[in-house]
């Protein structure tokens, strides 16, 4: 059974628990419309880099933003 505690705090440790696969799908999700992007228009390996730039730089993004949340929820909870 879990302890009892404050909710936010549950929910924003709730909320940083999925960036580290929010990170790898948008990473991964890029890659792998860079590569079919590649295939289609015949640019190898250019769209599959670029590709995979725009998925890290928007995991990166998903990062930030999970946490500002996160230490939202948390301060308000105090």
């Amino acid at each position: 059974m879990a302890p009892s505690g404050e909710p936010n705090a549950w929910k924003a440790l709730g909320e940083l628990s999925t960036v580290g696969f929010a990170l790898v799908v948008a990473t991964v999700i890029g890659l792998a419309a860079g590569y079919y992007l590649d295939r289609w228009l015949g640019t190898s390996p250019w769209l599959t880099l670029i590709g995979l730039l725009f998925g890290i730089a928007a995991g990166f993004v998903n990062l930030f933003r999970s946490v500002r949340r996160a230490e939202r929820s948390f301060d308000d909870s105090e």
